[in-house]
C-alpha cells in the first residue's frame, strides 16, 4: 500500500460508517451480522484477527455481543483512530493497529479466528496475503471471509475466491449474502460468505 493509499482510506474514513453494513448504526443490520458471524466465531473468548477492521464495527461488535479478543488491524490511522474511540469503555477492549492487511504482524499461530470482510480483493497479491493470514490460525482455526464482485467490476467472484481458498485448505463453505438486511438495501451484486474450518 502507498500514501496515497492511505491518504484515500484516511479520507475515506469520515464517511464510512454512513454505509449501512459500515456502521450497523440500524437495528436490523447490526442483528443481522450478529445472527451471522457470532455462530461462526464461536464461544466466549475466541481470539480474533479483523483484517481491514475499518473503523471496527464488526470487531467492537465481536467483543460486546460475543466477548471475544478482538486484535483489529487497518492501514489507515484515521481509521483506526475511529475504532479506538468506538471501543471505549468496552470490557474485553478491541486493540487495533496501524497495518497493512497484507502483512499484519500479528502472532503467527495465535488465532482461533481471521476475519476479513471486503478486504481479500483489494490484495496486491491476494494468494500470499491469505497464506500469511491462514499462518495467523491455531491448527483449529476458522477463515471467515465476507467478500464481493461489485457491479463496477471491481471484486472477486464467488468462484474466484473459493477457488483460491481451496489452494490452502480443504474444507470451503460458500453461502451467498444477498439479503437486503446486510445492506441495508437491496443489491444486485455479487456478496458472498466463505468459511473455512480446516
Amino acid at each position: 500500500m502507498t500514501d496515497e493509499s492511505r491518504s484515500l482510506w484516511d479520507r475515506e474514513a469520515l464517511t464510512f460508517d454512513d454505509a449501512a453494513d459500515h456502521g450497523l448504526r440500524d437495528p436490523e443490520t447490526r442483528r443481522a451480522w450478529a445472527d451471522l458471524l457470532l455462530p461462526l466465531v464461536g464461544d466466549p473468548g475466541r481470539h480474533v484477527a479483523d483484517l481491514g477492521c475499518g473503523t471496527g464495527t464488526l470487531s467492537v461488535l465481536l467483543a460486546v455481543e460475543g466477548r471475544h479478543v478482538v486484535s483489529g488491524v487497518d492501514f489507515s490511522p484515521e481509521m483506526v483512530r475511529r475504532a479506538r474511540a468506538k471501543a471505549e469503555g468496552i470490557v474485553p477492549a478491541p486493540v487495533f493497529t496501524v497495518a497493512d492487511a497484507a502483512n499484519p504482524g500479528l502472532p503467527a499461530g495465535s488465532y482461533d479466528v481471521v476475519l476479513a470482510r471486503h478486504v481479500l480483493w483489494a490484495m496486491p497479491d491476494p494468494a500470499a496475503a491469505l497464506a500469511t493470514w491462514i499462518g495467523l490460525l491455531v491448527p483449529t482455526g476458522v477463515l471467515i471471509l465476507i467478500e464481493g464482485r461489485w457491479h463496477t467490476g471491481a471484486g472477486l467472484s464467488a468462484a474466484e475466491c473459493a477457488e483460491l481458498v481451496g489452494r490452502f485448505r480443504d474444507d470451503v463453505l460458500l453461502r451467498p449474502l444477498d439479503d437486503a438486511s446486510f445492506w441495508g438495501r437491496p443489491i444486485d451484486d455479487e456478496r458472498y460468505l466463505i468459511v473455512s474450518r480446516s
